[in-house]
């Protein structure tokens, strides 16, 4: 017994009705790409253009899942633009907009394209950076922060400075967290930049990696002996 007919089979043959364009085929093929769009638009944020909440959301506890699995710590950045109430006040919500599709640019000139870069809602963004370590993600926001603050949003003559603030924090299979609990863990950072002042980074303090020498009681007889004996 055949197999039923896949739509791309469909598409790839010949219209019965003979050489002209044939009103299905098109019709289905019109329909399929109305459809990839719609997919699209569900996962993206209309302003940005980077992933929205929603698609965050769903990656998130996927991520945390593999990190697990696969024993490489996953690394999360929440970033906050700062006083940008007082940014909208100051030179309106339309300004205000090209202020947060400014910030996204950056972003997505920063990070790799194995991360996931998303609108967190307002004028958060969240970066979930996999297969990388807390000292790597530091050093991921701190770029980012640099870069946001010495490249200013061009306004008709003027050139506006926006700085934002970054919490950063890994979690590793050990960890025990839900990804609410990781969200918390990172904003509890972000809200630590904030009351230091704004335009910086705060994460866990990285220890610096103990180099511990062991010489055994060989080693050290052999290292004596070349130096020979007094007696």
């Amino acid at each position: 017994m055949d197999s039923p007919a896949s739509p791309s089979d469909f598409v790839a043959r010949s219209c019965p009705l003979g050489d002209a364009p044939c009103q299905f085929l098109q019709e289905l093929q019109t329909l399929r790409e109305e459809v990839g769009l719609l997919k699209e638009q569900v996962r993206t944020d209309a302003l940005t253009g980077l992933y929205n909440f929603r698609f965050f959301s769903d990656a998130l506890p996927l991520e945390m899942e593999r990190a697990s699995r696969s024993f490489q710590p996953l690394s999360l950045i929440i970033l906050d633009i700062d006083h940008f109430k007082g940014f909208n006040d100051c030179w309106g919500h339309e300004l205000g907009n090209r202020a947060l599709s400014h910030i996204a640019q950056l972003i997505g000139l920063t990070v790799r394209k194995l991360d996931f870069a998303c609108r967190f809602g307002g004028e958060e963004f969240v970066i979930l950076l996999p297969n990388t370590d807390l000292r790597q993600a530091m050093s991921v926001a701190q770029r980012l922060r640099e870069i946001i603050a010495i490249t200013p949003l061009v306004h008709e003559q003027e050139l506006i400075t926006i700085t934002a603030s970054l919490g950063v924090d890994e979690y590793r299979g050990s960890h025990s967290d839900s990804p609410e609990g990781f969200i918390e863990r990172v904003d509890a950072w972000l809200y630590q930049a904030k009351h230091a002042g704004r335009n910086c980074v705060k994460g866990p303090v990285i220890e610096s990696a103990d180099v511990k020498t062991t010489v055994t009681t060989e080693e050290k007889d052999a290292l004596f002996g070349a130096f020979g004996s007094d007696e």
